[in-house]
C-alpha cells in the first residue's frame, strides 16, 4: 500500500450547497412538484453520506465497498466520496517505554535493559492496512531490534577496545534507531528517537562484576599512581644531582628510590628514613 491524496472538496462550499438543495426540496413541495422533491432528496442524502471532518494530526483513509481511494491528511471538514467508510489514524508524536528485557550481552553475561522509543505514523495507508495492528507491531518489533542490538555489543569493556553498550550509549541509541526504522518502514511508521533508559547486570552476576568493575579502576588508580612516583623519585634525584647538594653512588640511589616509592605509593602515612649519601 501506498498512502496517496483522496478526492475531496472543501466541506463548508459542500454545507452551502446541501442548504441549496434542502431549500430547493421545500420549495418544490410548495409547488407540488413531488418527483423533483424526490430526486432533489436523494441527491441530498448522497451527499451528506461524504461529509467528513478531520481533527489536527489526523488522517482519515477513504475506502469504497472495500477499494482504498486514499486519505485526507488537512484538517477541516470536506465532502469526499459518499458512502465511503473513514478509518482514521493519528499522526501525532508518540513514545512507550518498553519492558525490562534480559538478554545476553555479546560475551554471554546476563543483562538487564529497556529503551524508550518514540515514532509517528506518516504513512497512514500503511499502517491501517499492511499491518494487522500497527501499535502492537511497534511494540514487538521495538523489543525484538532492542534483543538484536544489545547481543551485539559487551556490557562493558575492561580490556579491549571498541563499543560497548555502558560506554557508548550514543552509539548504541542511534543504531537502535536505525534497526527500528527499517523494521517498522513496511508499518509506515517513522522513528524519531531511541534511548536507552535501564541497562544493568542481571541479578545473579550484578555482585561479581561490580567487584570487577572495582578491581579495574584500582588497578587503573594503581598504574597512575606508579607512573606518577617514577617521575617524581626521577625528578629529585635529578635535581639533587644538578645542584651538587649530595653525592650519591648507586647504591644509594636505588635506597633513595625505594624509601621515595614506598612515601608516594604506600596508601598509608610513610616515614622513611632518607640515605643522602656522603659529605666526605
Amino acid at each position: 500500500m501506498q498512502e496517496r491524496s483522496a478526492w475531496k472538496i472543501n466541506g463548508f462550499l459542500a454545507l452551502l450547497l446541501l442548504l441549496l438543495l434542502l431549500a430547493a426540496v421545500l420549495s418544490s413541495l410548495v409547488f407540488l412538484r413531488i418527483g423533483i422533491a424526490v430526486i432533489l432528496i436523494i441527491l441530498f442524502v448522497v451527499l451528506s453520506a461524504g461529509m467528513v471532518i478531520v481533527q489536527p494530526n489526523q488522517a482519515k483513509a477513504v475506502t469504497f465497498f472495500g477499494k482504498y481511494m486514499g486519505s485526507i491528511n488537512t484538517n477541516g471538514i470536506w465532502l469526499t466520496i459518499p458512502f465511503s467508510q473513514h478509518k482514521k489514524v493519528s499522526l501525532r508524536v508518540r513514545n512507550f517505554n518498553s519492558a525490562k528485557l534480559k538478554v545476553n550481552d555479546v560475551e554471554g553475561n546476563p543483562i538487564e535493559i529497556a529503551a524508550v522509543i518514540v515514532f509517528r505514523v506518516v504513512d497512514s495507508a500503511k499502517a491501517l492496512f499492511d499491518v494487522d495492528n500497527y501499535e502492537q507491531f511497534v511494540e514487538i518489533q521495538s523489543e525484538t531490534a532492542l534483543r538484536h542490538v544489545a547481543t551485539k555489543y559487551p556490557y562493558d569493556n575492561f580490556e579491549e577496545a571498541g563499543y560497548s553498550l555502558r560506554g557508548n550509549t550514543e552509539e548504541v541509541a542511534s543504531e537502535l534507531a536505525k534497526e527500528l526504522q527499517s523494521r517498522l518502514t513496511l508499518a509506515g511508521v517513522e522513528v524519531t528517537e531511541a534511548r536507552l533508559t535501564h541497562l544493568a547486570y542481571a541479578t545473579e552476576i550484578a555482585s561479581a562484576m561490580l567487584q570487577r568493575q572495582q578491581a579495574n579502576a584500582i588497578i587503573a588508580a594503581r598504574q597512575k599512581i606508579v607512573e606518577g612516583a617514577v617521575g617524581m623519585a626521577q625528578m629529585a634525584i635529578e635535581k639533587l644531582l644538578k645542584e651538587g647538594t649530595v653525592s650519591l653512588d648507586d647504591e644509594r640511589k636505588i635506597a633513595m628510590i625505594n624509601n621515595l616509592m614506598v612515601a608516594i605509593v604506600s596508601e598509608k602515612a610513610a616515614q622513611p628514613v632518607i640515605n643522602a649519601g656522603s659529605l666526605y
